[in-house]
This record gives structure tokens, C-alpha cells and sequence, in this order.
């Protein structure tokens, strides 16, 4: 049976940032194509990538004319997705990962959300992973107010990257949102920015977003502690800048510090680097301590969570050990590829 195709007056604009991707690409890409939403602009840019992804974006562009190529030097994530919203003429603004690959209906299923709500920012509270290919039973749409967004982004309660999201263009651009350039926590600074910004955020439940872990070039196997000083840095520069300050959103963005400071020590154990950056191991043990009677009294969490922030609290090296074993384990039994 043909499959029956979707064509609505908005266009949208997926911008794709590209490095060592050439082994995943293809996917990437012809999941793109192939969105039963057809309006599209396919924004790649390649980001100095010393394999064959540059040619594999010109080889998609010459086989489809809503593919744009952006050819750079290296600047990292950040630089390459703030070079494509430089570029992006749509009426909406997607993101997505050069080794992740989207369901067919992913514009489809935004697209309808953001018509029926009327919000600015659209997303999806679940994805698939290289794990867990099972859909949920049952789709509802909630809307949110910029506090709750912000708040549920923080915790986190929704799924933070900046990818299972539809962004309105005009907003992005009215408040001047790009990626801040420090990489790894960047996902959730554009998120979080772009949704205390929006009128409102309509979330849904559906699974359209493939997001991949058992890529060997990614930060989620290759371990860095500037990651972790980058991701801390991220938050606090978003409590910062945060302009829905309610109690909701402080304490949210309280607990993310708290949380990042756990995941910096897990980064440190991770790498084995502990001579190497004792002071700032002793600083996350310190915070860690010294920032879990209160983030344990004010979070708005359960009683499971609260239990397991307790634990971490006391023993910070042990549980960053343990941690670190369980991704491990989940690695080591990633079968899909």
C-alpha cells in the first residue's frame, strides 16, 4: 500500500550536526526523507568531519533539493547547530543528532500537537532508544505553562535533549536562543531556555525519536571530566538567566547543580583521574554534602528518589563506583546496532 503523505503550509527547518557520523548517516538522513510531513528545509552541516560524512550529506543533497550542505570547520556541537539556525528559513525549528534516526510520522505527530494547542514549543516526553524499542500504550497531550515546562526540564521528568523537541522559529529569533558553546549540557540550556520563552509547551507521550547509545564517538561511552565541569557550568549559567523565578523553578534548578556535582565525581571516577584533579574531586564532595539537606527538603520529588539522594549523599564515591558499573553492565548487553 502507498504510503499516503502529509503536505501542511508550514515549513520546518531540521537541522542535523554532523561529526565521525558516516557510520549511522544514511539512516539519519533517509529517516528524514522519508517524514510523511514533506515540507520540510534539511539543513546537514559538517562540522569538519575527518571521515566520509561530508560526502554522504552532498551525495543525500544532489538525490533530494530540500537538503542544504554547510561545510565547516570543526567548532564543536554547539557551533555547528548555531551555524544551521543561522541558515533555517521555516516557520519551525527541529534538532537532530547525526547518529539518531526519526519514526516517519516524527513532523507529523509535532506538527499536529502544536496546531491543536496553539503552543510555541512542542516535545515528546518519551524516545526510543538502542534499548528499549517498545511503544507506550497510551498517548495523552498535556499542556504546560513556561513554569511547569521549565520545572519538568530541570528535574528532569521530561526527556532533556533538545531533540525530541519543535521549536517556533519566530520565538527562538525574537529572544535571540542559540546553543551556548560550552558542550555537554548544552541540550538543556536550549530547552530550558526556549521553554520559559514560549507562550506554552505541549507535551506528548508518543515514542517518535530514536536516540542512540552504543555509539563509540559519543559522550555517553567516552568518558571526559570536561564534560562535567562543562554541564555544571551549563546549569548554573541556566539558573542564572532563568526569568520564570518561582520556587518551582529555583528549587528545580537547585537540584540539577546538586545532581551535576554527582555527575562530575562520576566522571572523575570514571576516567581513573583522581590525583589529577584531587581539588576539584574534594570540591563535588564538599558540594555534594554540604548541598543535600536542603536540595533533599525542597526538591519535588518521591520518596524513592529522595531515598536514593540520601545514599549518594553518604557515600558520593561509592555510588559514582556503582554507577559507573551499571553502564557498564548496559553497554556490554547493547545488542542493537
Amino acid at each position: 500500500m502507498k504510503r499516503k503523505e502529509i503536505i501542511m503550509p508550514d515549513k520546518v527547518s531540521i537541522i542535523v550536526a554532523i561529526y565521525k557520523s558516516e557510520k549511522f548517516l544514511d539512516k539519519c538522513i533517509n529517516s528524514i526523507t522519508n517524514q510523511t510531513y514533506t515540507n520540510l528545509e534539511i539543513i546537514l552541516v559538517d562540522d569538519g568531519s575527518p571521515d566520509n560524512s561530508g560526502a554522504i550529506c552532498d551525495r543525500h543533497a544532489q538525490q533530494d533539493n530540500r537538503i542544504k550542505v554547510i561545510h565547516k570547520k570543526n567548532g564543536g556541537t554547539c557551533d555547528a547547530r548555531n551555524a544551521g539556525l543561522a541558515a533555517a528559513t521555516g516557520d519551525w525549528i527541529v534538532i537532530v543528532d547525526g547518529d539518531d534516526w526519526l519514526s516517519e510520522d516524527y513532523i507529523a505527530y509535532l506538527m499536529d500537537m502544536a496546531q491543536k494547542t496553539k503552543a510555541e514549543m512542542v516535545m515528546t516526553e518519551n524516545i526510543f532508544t538502542t534499548r528499549d524499542q517498545t511503544q507506550v500504550e497510551h498517548d495523552e497531550i498535556r499542556v504546560k505553562t513556561p513554569e511547569d515546562a521549565v520545572a519538568s526540564l530541570l528535574y528532569p521528568k521530561i526527556v532533556v535533549g533538545p531533540w525530541n523537541k519543535m521549536y517556533k522559529h519566530s520565538m527562538l529569533q525574537e529572544h535571540h536562543l542559540t546553543f551556548s558553546v560550552p558542550w555537554s549540557g548544552e541540550g538543556l540550556y536550549f530547552a530550558t531556555m526556549s521553554a520559559q520563552y514560549a507562550n506554552k509547551v505541549a507535551v506528548g507521550q508518543r515514542k517518535i525519536y530514536n536516540y542512540r547509545l552504543n555509539n563509540m564517538e559519543s559522550g555517553l561511552t567516552h568518558y571526559n571530566v570536561q564534560m562535567g565541569i562543562n554541564a555544571l557550568w551549563n546549569i548554573k549559567n541556566i539558573k542564572n538567566k532563568l526569568v520564570v523565578r518561582t520556587p518551582k523553578t529555583i528549587n528545580a534548578a537547585n537540584w540539577h547543580i546538586w545532581k551535576n556535582y554527582n555527575y562530575l565525581l562520576f566522571l572523575i571516577v570514571a576516567t581513573d583521574s583522581k590525583a589529577e584533579h584531587k581539588d576539584l574531586y574534594q570540591d563535588c564532595l564538599s558540594h555534594i554534602r554540604s548541598l543535600l539537606p536542603r536540595t533533599l527538603l525542597t526538591a519535588d520529588l518521591g520518596l524513592k528518589t529522595k531515598a536514593h539522594m540520601l545514599i549518594t549523599g553518604l557515600m558520593p564515591n561509592l555510588m559514582a563506583k556503582h554507577e559507573l558499573a551499571k553502564a557498564k553492565a548496559a553497554l556490554a548487553k547493547d545488542t542493537f546496532k
